[in-house]
């Protein structure tokens, strides 16, 4: 008689899962009635450490390069304390275990890691089962996300490629675009579904070697990046890959390889067809990051900009060199400056400086066809041109609330120099709006610029010079009302010699 190995350890693992004594017996268990053990064997990287690294071919079509630990650099001390609880617990329940992607690759560069992530052969059910702390999530990609307080170790099973479509596994749409992709497989199956070469490292928890596919060592050495497959096939999968490129680019100071750069910019519009709330993500790693103005380059050079933000890339394109152009690359330069000298920096700002003269245009498109007046027409513009742009990307009201409150403030600049810049100072959002005022001055120059620069002095000034600085704006000719009167022309005596009345003259009587 036959019995079912995996099928008896599972039922037997559902009964005694939370039980610590019984956790132990159920490896030992595992490791005695399965087929195959789990464990990987020592290689020949742990009998003969000095051996050179050498390339082998995998079962799939990428190259395989294994890495012994006395011919790589990554240490254990590198690595997180929680991704080494994971990685240790996966190994020894018998599964294999593995530091994959760009938290090998950064180590590699001498770069510190802003996350660790793992990949095993483990399903998150399995997975689930080993951490108390785990929950499952995804579902174009399920993953097991363990938490640890704030720090959070994303566990990803191998992926495998398709083969039968089943809709409840996998599912592309009439462009290419992966769906749905719970298609699990082996290692080798797994780093042919990477994106690029240098994410395609496995650092092994078992003897601390690292499996390098498809040359990604020699390229991490070239400088190149180059993506796993046909580009174009890939692209159409998941297009948010091609703003991954850009970004790995300029991160790592890297040149994009000709083949993969090639089709980027005749499938950039399929951009359109990401979920607005992903895309909101891909911003702020785009442009929070220390990079924005060199990514904004690249993604200019490879039309990659528009279908991100297509109001302001309809006004670059009537004044490529125009206030738009300048704005942006003094909104870029100004945020990448903030994140060097680790200041903060919010999406609500971002989005209402690069949203501005999308802003101003649609206002006076308003105050055209309606008859308003300006003032008024900004603030029906303002609902418009963030709905507008929160169909490609997703701005969470806690971030597009104050960003129209930051416009709405530009508004009152001009009226409020004087005693009413003490109360407009009191403001939640009047740093944010005044930083913007800034950028606009650098940009149109003229009379804006000077209403900037009597803000700046403004507000760098002391309470005492404030107040002088207050009352002498008030008497700014700008301001009528305060304006000194003219002072009026006596009037001629009456022909009888009589004093001329001082009633004012009616249109009747005129």
């Amino acid at each position: 008689m036959v019995y079912d190995s995996r099928q008896i350890f599972n039922q037997i693992t559902d009964h005694i899962s939370r039980c610590p004594i019984f956790r132990r017996i159920s490896q030992f268990c595992k490791q005695l009635f399965e087929d195959a053990p789990k464990t990987t064997a020592p290689t020949q990287a742990q009998t003969e450490p000095s051996t050179p690294s050498t390339p082998e071919q995998s079962s799939g079509a990428l190259s395989l390069e294994l890495v012994p630990r006395d011919a790589h650099t990554v240490s254990r001390k590198q690595i997180s304390e929680n991704a080494l609880k994971v990685l240790y617990r996966l190994n020894k329940s018998g599964f294999k275990a593995y530091l994959v992607g760009g938290g090998v690759r950064d180590l590699l560069l001498g770069i510190e890691p802003k996350d660790f992530d793992v990949v095993t052969n483990a399903t998150p059910e399995e997975i689930k089962k080993l951490f108390r702390n785990c929950r499952v999530v995804g579902r174009r990609f399920r993953l097991a996300h363990i938490v640890f307080g704030r720090d959070v170790i994303e566990v990803a099973t191998f992926r495998g490629h398709h083969g039968e479509n089943n809709e409840k596994v996998s599912k592309a749409n009439a462009e290419g675009r992966l769906l749905r992709d719970n298609v699990y497989g082996e290692i080798d199956e797994d780093a042919e579904r990477r994106d690029f070469t240098v994410n395609a490292l496995y650092y092994d928890i078992s003897d601390y070697s690292i499996r390098s596919y498809g040359g990604g060592m020699n390229d991490l050495k070239a400088g190149t990046l180059r993506l796993i497959g046909d580009p174009e096939t890939r692209y159409r999968e998941d297009p948010v890959r091609m703003l991954r490129a850009v970004r790995f680019a300029t991160k790592l100071n890297m040149t994009i390889e000709t083949v993969t750069a090639a089709p980027i910019k005749q499938l950039a519009p399929l951009l359109k067809d990401i979920p607005a709330a992903r895309m909101y993500e891909e911003v702020l790693k785009l442009f929070f990051a220390g990079k924005a103005l060199a990514n904004f380059e690249l993604m200019q050079e490879y039309k990659l900009f528009e279908p991100l933000f297509p109001q302001v890339a309809a006004l670059l394109k009537d004044d490529p060199k125009g206030a738009p152009m300048k704005m942006l690359q003094a909104i870029m330069k100004s945020t990448d400056q903030r994140v060097n000298e680790d200041k903060p920096v919010t999406p609500s700002f971002f989005y209402a400086a690069i949203l501005w003269y999308p802003l101003r245009q649609r206002a006076e498109d308003i105050a055209l066809e309606s008859g308003l007046t300006l003032y008024d027409a900004f603030f029906a513009a303002m609902g418009d041109v963030m709905e507008q742009q929160c169909q490609t990307i997703s701005i969470p009201r806690r971030f597009s609330t104050p960003a129209k409150d930051i416009w709405q403030l530009q508004l009152r600049f001009d009226r409020s120099q004087g005693t009413r810049a003490f109360k407009l100072m009191e403001h939640p959002k009047f740093r944010a709006a005044y930083d913007l005022l800034l950028l606009r001055g650098e940009v149109e120059a003229g009379n804006l610029a000077k209403s900037a620069a009597w803000w700046q002095q403004f507000v760098e000034a002391d309470e005492t010079e404030r107040l002088a600085i207050a009352r002498g704006g008030s008497k700014s000719p700008n301001r009528n009302r305060n304006a000194t009167q003219r002072r009026r022309r006596p009037r001629a005596p009456n022909a009888d010699g009589s004093a001329p009345t001082s009633a004012p003259k009616t249109k009747a009587a005129e």
